[in-house]
C-alpha cells in the first residue's frame, strides 16, 4: 500500500515539473502578433472620355376631322398612318478642361428642327466646343439647342410627344460663341450668334448678330427659375427681341409643375425702315404626377396668342394634352389626346373646310432611349 502511495506521488510531481519548466521557457519568448492580410484598394474607376446616348421614336396620329392640317405645330403633320419621328445619336467627348458634343438627328423631326439647312448639314442638331478655364466658367463655340422654353427636340427629354405653340414659333437653335457663370445658386450665360436657326447667315447678315443670354436660379432644391432672352435684326431685316420664363417646382417625389412664357416682339422692314412692333404671347403650364416609376400622368394646357398674324394664325389658341407615359426598360409608350379651341375658325372640317373652331387628335409614340 505505502508503494502505491509513493509511486503516485512520484508521478505527480514529475508532471508538475515538467509543467512549470514549459510555462518557463514560454515566457522569456517573444510571441509575434498574428500577420494581417493586406488589402490593396481598387484603383478609382475613370468615367470614360466618350458617352455615347441616344434615341429612336416612331408614333401614330389620328385628326377626328381627318385633317393632318388640323396640326399647326412641329413634328407629328402626319393623318393615320405610322411615321418615323427621328433616330438620335449623340456623342460626348470629355476632358478636364474641354469638351465636345456631336449630336445627329435622322428623320422628320431632325429635318424640321434644321429647316435651314440642306444635305447632310440637316442631320446635325447640335455640334460644339467648350472650354472651362476655371471651375464656375465655361466658354461654348458651334452649334447648340436654343435655351428658350421649356420642352427640347429630343422626344425622351419631354413627357408628352406632340409639342407646344411656344415651341414651334420660338427658336430652335443659336450658332455663335456663348460664356456661362456659376455663382452660388445662380447661372449666368450671355453670348453673340447668328441670326436665330441660321448656322450660315445668308451673305448680307454676315455682320449682324443676335444676342442671348440667361440668368438662372434655384432658390431651394425643388424651385428652379430661368429668365432668357434672345434678340437681334433677322434675315428678313425685321428687328426680333423675345423674353422668356420658365420654372419648375417638385410639389412632392411623385408630383411637380412646370411653367413657361414668353413674349416675342418683332418690327417688320416696310422697305424704308422698321416700322411699329407686333408680337405673340404665350403661356403654359406642365402638370406631371408619377404615382409609380413606370407609369405617370403629364397634362399641359397651353394658351398661344397671335391675333396680330405675326406666325400666321390670326388668332388666340387653347390647347390641352394629356399624355400618359409607360416605362418599360428603355422603352416608354405615350397615348395621348389632344384638344384644342381657337377664337375664330383655323382649322379644317372632314371635308377639307376651313371653318372648325376646334380640333381633337390623338396620338400613340413609342420612343426607346440609350
Amino acid at each position: 500500500m505505502l508503494q502505491k502511495i509513493f509511486a503516485t506521488g512520484f508521478a505527480l510531481c514529475t508532471t508538475l515539473f515538467v509543467y512549470s519548466q514549459e510555462n518557463s521557457v514560454a515566457s522569456n519568448q517573444t510571441v509575434a502578433p498574428p500577420t494581417e492580410e493586406k488589402t490593396e484598394t481598387p484603383p478609382e474607376e475613370k468615367k470614360p472620355a466618350l458617352t455615347i446616348s441616344g434615341s429612336a421614336d416612331v408614333y401614330y396620329r389620328y385628326d377626328f376631322k381627318k385633317q393632318a392640317g388640323n396640326n399647326r405645330t412641329s413634328f407629328t403633320n402626319s393623318q393615320n398612318a405610322f411615321s418615323l419621328g427621328m433616330a438620335s445619336v449623340k456623342l460626348e467627348h470629355t476632358g478636364s478642361k474641354v469638351g465636345a458634343v456631336l449630336d445627329l438627328g435622322f428623320g422628320t423631326r431632325a429635318t424640321e428642327f434644321s429647316y435651314n439647312e440642306t444635305g447632310i448639314f440637316a442631320a446635325v442638331k447640335q455640334a460644339y466646343v467648350s472650354y472651362s478655364p476655371a471651375k464656375d466658367l465655361k466658354f461654348t463655340a458651334g452649334a447648340w439647342a436654343t435655351h428658350v422654353g421649356y420642352e427640347l427636340v429630343d422626344p425622351q427629354l419631354n413627357r408628352n410627344y406632340s409639342m407646344s405653340y411656344m415651341f414651334t414659333n420660338g427658336p430652335f437653335t443659336h450658332t455663335g460663341l456663348k460664356a456661362e457663370y456659376a455663382k452660388g445658386k445662380s447661372t449666368f450665360m450671355v453670348g453673340v450668334s447668328n441670326a436665330t436657326d441660321f448656322r450660315i447667315p445668308p451673305t448680307d447678315q454676315i455682320n449682324k448678330k443676335f444676342l442671348i443670354a440667361q440668368y438662372s436660379i434655384a432658390p431651394t432644391d425643388k424651385l428652379k427659375f430661368y429668365l432668357n432672352y434672345v434678340g437681334g435684326k433677322a434675315p428678313d431685316t425685321s428687328i426680333v427681341n423675345q423674353f422668356d420664363l420658365v420654372g419648375t417646382y417638385a410639389v412632392s417625389s411623385k408630383f411637380n409643375i412646370g411653367i413657361n412664357g414668353t413674349l416675342n416682339r418683332s418690327q417688320g422692314w416696310d422697305g424704308d425702315k422698321n416700322a411699329d412692333g407686333q408680337s405673340w404671347y404665350g403661356f403654359a403650364g406642365y402638370f406631371n404626377y408619377d404615382p409609380t416609376a413606370a407609369f405617370g400622368l403629364t397634362l399641359r394646357s397651353e394658351y398661344f396668342n397671335d391675333d396680330k398674324g405675326v406666325k400666321g394664325l390670326g388668332t388666340g389658341i387653347l390647347a390641352n394634352t394629356l399624355s400618359a407615359n409607360f416605362k418599360v426598360e428603355g422603352f416608354t409608350i405615350i397615348p395621348e389626346l389632344r384638344y384644342e379651341s381657337a377664337a375664330d375658325p383655323v382649322y379644317f372640317d372632314s371635308k377639307g373646310i376651313l371653318n372648325q373652331k376646334s380640333a381633337v387628335s390623338f396620338i400613340l409614340a413609342v420612343v426607346y432611349k440609350f
